[in-house]
């Protein structure tokens, strides 16, 4: 089940009046976002989607539910890497959906994520080997629905600020920071509205 986050209109309200951002708002409107009760469905999906677009990685989680009938912990790890690598899987990703079980059984409650801080939240994810930053950033945005999240590292959002501050390069992601200071306490709708300029209404994120 998805609910739609609770402060879309507010920080509409707030980004529409940017000089950077302002006319991308107006023109996609309320950013479009939701929770996921089903919080470790929810990153395994981010953990398939790395280093993909969001169709493919839809694809091929699709398969992998087809695979192992239910996304959950005990599916998964009873599942063999050859049955997820058949899924479409890369090797790696198939060893961090097993992390991530093995994780989840031994106490890792997601359910609880909500009490957790970005900091905390970040440090617990990123002890599970396969996950990094992104995806840790990835599941606080799209799965918890946190309003102020912020991902340097991620490709589009850099591509996306290059269009919208008319710079010559991609930014790095040290300067990408410094360039999402100014939609605070909103960067995680200033990222959708980013990856929006960037994709249209095709963007899955």
């Amino acid at each position: 089940m998805r609910t739609p986050v609770v402060w879309a209109e507010e920080s509409f309200r707030a980004l529409k009046k940017c000089d950077v951002l302002g006319t991308h708002a107006k023109r996609f409107g309320p950013p479009r976002l939701e929770t996921h009760n089903d919080r470790f469905r929810a990153l395994a999906l981010t953990v398939v989607s790395q280093q993909l677009s969001g169709k493919a990685a839809e694809s091929i989680f699709a398969k992998l539910e087809n695979a192992v009938k239910k996304v959950e912990p005990k599916q998964l790890l009873a599942a063999s890497e050859e049955t997820l690598r058949g899924a479409g899987l890369s090797g790696a990703k198939a060893r961090t959906l097993k992390a991530i079980s093995e994780a989840a059984l031994d106490g890792l409650d997601l359910k609880r994520a909500d009490e957790w801080s970005d900091e905390d939240l970040r440090s617990r994810l990123c002890e599970i080997k396969g996950i990094g930053p992104w995806t840790a950033e990835m599941f606080s945005m799209f799965c918890l629905g946190r309003p102020d999240v912020c991902s340097p590292g991620d490709l589009g959002l850099r591509k996306g600020l290059r269009l919208v501050y008319g710079l010559e390069g991609v930014p790095d992601p040290r300067v990408c920071e410094g360039l999402f200071e100014r939609w605070r306490p909103w960067r995680t709708a200033a990222s959708w509205y980013l990856w929006r300029v960037l994709e249209g209404e095709n963007a899955v994120w």
